[in-house]
Order: structure tokens, then sequence, then C-alpha cells
């Protein structure tokens, strides 16, 4: 179907831009964290602030003000989750996992490569996008809990006592 009415078109522009501000000054007002790509969680939210400002658009059944409150409550509760994962290590481990070591000092760390469901090609991309040449010059590379890959490129800068492995998983003690 192409065209219902006129009833629809015109309820997409009135609503569509009013939700839209609804969630531009919810999200200001909500802070810089409410949208970052720090862990999964993080982007069931973004997805779920998406799908909610498409429903209130398109779904006649759903009120603008039912779309804003639905807006205001998933960013109470991310605001919630964070202000806990701040607070709260056990909280913070349930919501945000933590970083995996895959290589190490030029050497695949292959069962973290299969347990975090990782190839050796795409670590090899990783590194080539930071200018990496050859693996065994390369410190590390850590998977990190949005899903990027970090890579440390010298070898001298990968102890964990220099503190950037401090919290990885898989990392070598001191």
């Amino acid at each position: 179907m192409l065209f219902d009415d006129w009833t629809g078109l015109g309820r997409v522009l009135v609503v569509g831009p009013l939700a839209y501000l609804s969630l531009v000054v919810i999200l200001r007002v909500s802070g810089k964290r409410t949208l970052t790509k720090l862990n999964a969680f993080d982007l069931i939210v973004t997805v779920a602030l998406g799908s909610t400002l498409a429903t209130t658009l398109l779904s006649k059944s759903v009120a603008l003000a039912e779309g804003v409150l639905a807006f205001a409550l998933l960013v109470f509760l991310q605001f919630a989750i964070t202000w806990l994962s701040v607070r709260s290590s056990t909280v913070g481990h349930l919501v945000k996992g933590e970083p995996t070591l895959l290589l190490h000092r030029g050497q695949f760390l292959d069962r973290a490569l299969r347990d975090q469901r990782v190839t050796r090609e795409e670590v090899l991309a990783a590194l080539r996008s930071q200018g990496a040449v050859d693996v065994a010059s390369v410190g590390a590379v850590v998977l990190e809990t949005d899903g990027s890959l970090s890579v440390m490129t010298e070898k001298t800068d990968t102890s964990v006592e220099s503190g950037t492995l401090r919290n990885v998983v898989g990392a070598p003690p001191g």
C-alpha cells in the first residue's frame, strides 16, 4: 500500500518533530553518558530509543505523551544502571563485562580468540588499521567491552605494572 489517507501523513508531520524534539531534550538533560558505546547494554538502550521513536511516529495507537514517557523511562533506567555500576563492582561486572587479551607479545592467544569468537583475520585487520607491519612486534591486542579492538604496538608497554592491562582478562601477572 502506498497511501492510506492524509490524516496519517498529517500525524507524522505533527508528531514527528515533537517526538524528535522531546527525545533531544531528554538526551541533553540526561548527559553525555546516555548514548555512549561502552558496552552491549548501552547499545540496547540506543536501539530501544530508536525503536520507541519509530513506534511513536508511525503507530496511530501510541500517543505522543506515551512515547515521550517511554523515552524518559528508558533514559532514566540507563542513568540508574550506570549510576549503580559506578558505585557497585557487582553491578558493573554484570552490565559491562571485562576486556580480554587476544594477542600478547606477538603471540595469538587461541583460547581467548575462540572464547570471544574473534578470528585471527579480524585481529590482523585491526593491526593493519593501526599501521602494524609485523605481528611479532605487537605488544598486545585487547577486545574491549564495546567490541572494539585496541592495539598496543610497543612490546615494552604491555606489562601489567604499566596499568593498561590491569583489568584485562588473560593478562599475565606483573
